[in-house]
């Protein structure tokens, strides 16, 4: 793997199985978002004899590897993680020169990977305990509950935090016993191959693998018999395709999907710089390109001109620009096509008279011609527009305004995700009582967003935003099943005879 911290050398990764690096005659072309033109590096193009030998190493390591208690296995992987920082300003600027995220975001997410890693290893203890069913009357036996692996497992992860992503399912899946094979996302695996490499490399052979390359390649890292489960992060329709393609097999899927997430300002919320600040990262990091942004804000209508004005005042100060370039705040969307989508739901508020604000100029130069777009607000706009019932992913938000508790938590609801939400109140009532209403996974009080989740809970979206939980103990259990071994108990049975 070659270290790099500009664009001035490429990088190059190949596939790792069953143990050993492996280079591929064809490969993926991976082109800066920031530059058109300019290419970051190359990445091996797996073929389905490729994809094959991956599942055939995972599947072969692991009868050993599942024989191992928790806690050993927990002992490998902290020495197999050991280290992993050394590289991670490299793995950083590879991060941000192949997505177009600023430097800092990539660093944040190369962290977030040993963070949750570490955390998950901390619940090792908890991993193999089942319970005990003691006799009851009627019920003449003892039985013993436990936990075992489900085997090979595929985790594939997307393009926007794709390496603090795979940590939220790929230790707890190892941890649990399972073998695993991780598949990055075709435009941007560069960063995220060279992490899992270096992991694997100190793991035993085949227990962790990765396989770059083209999605038609890929289908039996789905559909294989020799695959017990699927663990996708992205859209919700790759999330119906993978279902799909499970289904052939009944293979097991955790589905972590997209987000049209509701912040709803109550008549009393704090609007104040801090509150300000939380809110604006909740809604522009990453470009607007994270599943739980938010992506509708609800206000009282008391408090619409205050809130608009706190994003303006730091709208007014965004800098677009190149991810490694010092001062820049805000990099490019990842691809031409999800600029094009933005720019016209954006166009479309326009043309139906919504006030439309955009702010930031774009920049020139090698620039020019990037997938650049300026950060926009659409203040109080039709509720039927796309900008409020669609997905963003990108720098644009609409701002509604409410005048009831009730009315704000209908709108909120009234959507087809069920990703993440957030009650913003200082009455501490009136967030339980809001915040229990929402209709999703994850809600936070006067807060929102990627960089304030919790990574001890379960997180997972409801609706059409996904199926299952990731991370804590609820994460761990998701990559197990339950063995019920019943003993009759010979006096109970006797008893009930009589």
């Amino acid at each position: 793997m070659t270290d790099t911290t500009s664009t001035e050398t490429a990088v190059r990764t190949g596939l790792f199985i069953g143990g050993e690096p492996r280079q591929t005659d064809e490969t993926l072309t991976i082109v800066d978002p920031a530059k058109p033109g300019v290419i970051v590096g190359e990445a091996a193009s797996a073929s389905k004899q490729d994809v094959a030998d991956a599942i055939a190493a995972a599947d072969a390591a692991f009868p050993a590897w599942s024989a191992l208690s928790a806690t050993e296995r927990a002992t490998l992987m902290a020495e197999a993680i050991a280290g992993i920082a050394d590289e991670r300003d490299t793995d950083a600027a590879v991060l941000s020169q192949e997505n177009g995220k600023i430097r800092f975001e990539g660093f944040i997410d190369a962290l977030v990977f040993e963070i949750r890693w570490n955390l998950a290893l901390m619940l090792a203890d908890e991993v193999d305990t089942g319970k005990t069913l003691p006799v009851v009357p009627g019920i003449p036996v003892t039985t013993e509950v436990s936990y075992q692996p489900l085997g090979v497992v595929t985790v594939i992860v997307p393009f926007n935090w794709p390496i603090a992503i795979l940590a939220a399912a790929l230790p707890h899946a190892l941890l649990a016993g399972n073998t695993a094979i991780v598949k990055p996302p075709p435009s941007a695996p560069l960063a995220t191959t060279r992490i899992v490499q270096r992991v694997a490399e100190k793991l035993p052979p085949g227990v962790l693998n990765v396989v770059t390359g083209r999605d038609e390649n890929m289908a039996e890292l789905i559909q294989s018999p020799d695959v017990a489960k699927v663990c996708f992060t992205g859209s919700v329709n790759g999330g119906k395709r993978i279902m799909e393609m499970a289904a052939k097999t009944l293979t097991r899927v955790t589905l972590e999907l997209g987000g049209n997430d509701a912040a709803v300002f109550l008549e009393d919320a704090v609007i104040d710089d801090v509150h300000l600040d939380r809110l604006f990262a909740a809604i522009y990091d990453s470009t607007g390109q994270i599943c739980m942004n938010a992506k509708r804000v609800y206000v009282h209508r008391s408090r619409m001109d205050e809130l608009v004005a706190g994003l303006e005042a730091r709208l007014n100060r965004v800098v677009l620009g190149y991810g490694l370039d010092e001062g820049t705040t805000m990099g490019p969307l990842h691809q031409p096509a999800q600029k094009a989508f933005v720019e016209d739901i954006i166009q479309e508020a326009k043309d139906a008279g919504a006030d439309v604000r955009e702010y930031g100029t774009l920049p020139g130069g090698d620039l020019a011609g990037g997938n650049f777009l300026r950060p926009a607000l659409v203040v109080d706009p039709d509720p039927s527009l796309r900008v409020v019932t669609q997905e963003q992913f990108g720098p644009v938000i609409p701002i509604l305004p409410f005048d009831t508790e009730e009315e704000a938590v209908a709108a909120a609801n009234d959507t087809w995700s069920g990703l993440c939400g957030s009650v913003w109140t200082a009455d501490v009532e009136a967030a339980q009582r809001v915040g229990s209403q929402l209709v999703c996974g994850y809600v936070w009080v006067n807060d929102h967003g990627a960089t304030r989740l919790d990574l001890r809970a379960p997180f997972g979206g409801m609706k059409q935003s996904g199926i299952g939980r990731e991370q804590g103990i609820e994460g761990i259990r998701a990559f197990q099943d339950t063995r019920s071994i019943a003993t009759i108990d010979p006096e109970a049975l006797a008893a009930m005879a009589h």
